[in-house]
């Protein structure tokens, strides 16, 4: 399950600059000067898609998130409260049937696509269909395969799933074969977004096309430029200030993004983490942090080491675990990245600013507890030694090593294996494969407790996602509680859980997250952050 994700979040880590998640729409803060209108000038070293049934990367989704409007989104306002979900289209939360398998969407009327037409049920049926559509090999299609009757539209034996139904208009079923009780807000990604009806599926991804959020694709030249105009038909609350964006995606490399930025020849574009923090760029000394023009903020992502309990060294061996994670040192972790705004070290599974997180300081962030570590782990070493996998890249590969350092001081001996990152996690997945500890970056595509708990520790992922393989009964139970729970009780139920399962469970190292970095031109207002920029709510500068 998932296991594209999981290679598109490993290639962020190792430098590709995709890791950035856009989530939702958010408030902008007042700007001295701000004005309506303008242009917004974006340089980007290219785009995969521009159609929300293919994008998979952070600038395609970024772009898209201007042009859509969703079922679920999350407010306009600050995290935690900005990451609480709340409905868009959808006149309420869904309701769902006792067996947890069907989803009823009732929607609000008054949202139009950029042509004129209203937003009705059948622009989120047809989104969905149009990532099963035959030969389109949609991202997407993680998420909708186990709707009922996927596979009649993958083979072409139907335009629609049997499991969505689309009533009077306004009413959206989506019945699937097995439980998804986060699928309100997996609504939320680019591939739900309400698209025309009459929208064909093309597997080289369509254009230009009608849009039913604050803007719409005007026109689209691959791998040379992207023009985006305001939708003068919409109608829904978001902010939205400038006339639209314009796109140059032919920039020959990500440094000359950031040089075109500098110059004020574009107002944003994407580079890789290390990118921002060159030395020889300064940005930190030119703009200072967190003001105007440079943001680096904490990002969803967790870096973390599986601990493999199908294993004899942590198999039903929870206070072992609990002593590695009180002898890892996670600041030498953060520094070995080059400067200490690159992440930001923690011990929790769930990332800070979520709703329900609650800093619980359950292991050292700024180096080990190696008394208390001994204390835990004596007796309990059993062989010894441990195989630790990871990416057989320098960087992932000095980070290892620096967790086998620390443990070498509380009596194991942990071998370093390093594998190729597109073998590593079918490596994971193979049963009986031997190691005992295992590198782990996780950022989902959505923004959901569901996603950093159950998708990496609930037993019915082992052999997936769950590369722990962790498998308890107990927590199983209160995993499967908590998703089956809603709004505020959901969000405390997983906060408690999340505390919990770190303090005694301890099936992974939790390490540090990744903070997310922004570089705008000086004319750029309403700079709105999500952890990276809500391109929906710039404003330009007089």
């Amino acid at each position: 399950m998932r296991r594209g994700l999981q290679m598109f979040v490993a290639a962020a880590f190792l430098g590709s600059g995709l890791l950035a998640i856009f989530i939702q729409p958010a408030t902008p803060r007042a700007s001295t000067g701000a004005r309506p209108g303008g242009v917004f000038r974006i340089s980007l070293t290219g785009l995969d898609y521009i159609d929300p049934a293919l994008s998979y990367t952070s600038q395609g989704w970024a772009l898209i998130d201007t042009t859509c409007v969703r079922l679920m989104t999350y407010p306009d306002k600050p995290p935690p409260e900005g990451y609480r979900l709340v409905a868009e289209v959808a006149a309420r939360a869904p309701s769902v049937s006792r067996d947890g398998k069907t989803w009823t969407f009732t929607l609000r009327r008054g949202f139009r696509f950029s042509n004129g037409d209203p937003v009705r049920a059948s622009a989120f049926a047809r989104a969905i269909a149009r990532t099963l559509a035959p030969g389109v090999e949609s991202p997407g299609a993680t998420y909708t395969r186990e709707i009922v009757g996927a596979e009649d539209v993958v083979a072409g034996r139907t335009a629609l799933p049997a499991g969505v139904k689309v009533a009077r208009g306004n009413r959206l079923v989506v019945r699937f074969k097995r439980l998804v009780p986060d699928f309100p807000a997996q609504t939320t990604m680019p591939f739900f977004c309400a698209v025309p009806p009459s929208l064909p599926a093309d597997p080289e991804g369509v254009g230009a096309f009608p849009g039913a959020g604050p803007y719409y694709v005007a026109d689209y030249r691959p791998g040379q430029s992207l023009t985006i105009k305001r939708n003068r038909y919409y109608a829904g609350g978001r902010p939205h200030h400038v006339d639209g964006f314009v796109a140059d995606l032919g920039i020959a490399s990500a440094q000359v993004v950031l040089d075109r930025i500098e110059r004020g020849e574009a107002d944003w574009g994407v580079a890789g983490r290390a990118d921002y923090f060159d030395p020889a760029r300064r940005l930190v000394a030119k703009y200072g942090l967190n003001r105007t023009q440079f943001f680096v903020k904490p990002g969803l992502s967790i870096t973390s080491f599986s601990l493999n309990s199908s294993r004899p060294l942590f198999r039903n061996n929870p206070g072992l675990r609990r002593a590695v994670n009180l002898a890892v040192d996670r600041r030498a972790a953060v520094l070995a990245n080059g400067t200490p705004l690159f992440a930001r070290a923690t011990d929790q599974y769930l990332p800070r600013g979520l709703p329900g997180f609650s800093d619980a300081r359950i292991y050292p962030l700024a180096g080990p507890d190696l008394v208390r570590a001994r204390a835990l782990a004596r007796g309990r070493t059993r062989s010894g030694k441990a195989v630790l996998y990871t990416f057989d890249n320098p960087a992932t590969l000095a980070r290892a090593q620096i967790v086998s350092q620390n443990l070498a001081k509380i009596g194991l001996d942990v071998q370093v294996k390093g594998i190729p990152a597109p073998a590593y996690f079918a490596r994971l997945n193979v049963p009986g494969e031997p190691y005992d500890m295992a590198f782990n970056a996780w950022a989902p595509d959505y923004l959901d407790p569901f996603t950093y708990i159950n998708t990496l520790l609930d037993g019915r992922f082992v052999g997936a996602t769950n590369s722990a393989r962790f498998n308890s009964a107990k927590y199983n139970a209160l995993m499967r509680r908590a998703a089956a729970l809603r709004g505020a009780a959901r969000y405390r139920a997983y906060g408690q859980l999340d505390v919990q399962l770190a303090r005694h469970a301890a099936p992974s190292i939790p390490m540090y997250s990744l903070n997310e970095s922004t570089l705008v031109s000086k004319r750029v207002g309403c700079v709105v952050l999500r952890p990276t920029i809500d391109l929906t709510a710039v404003c330009l500068k007089r």
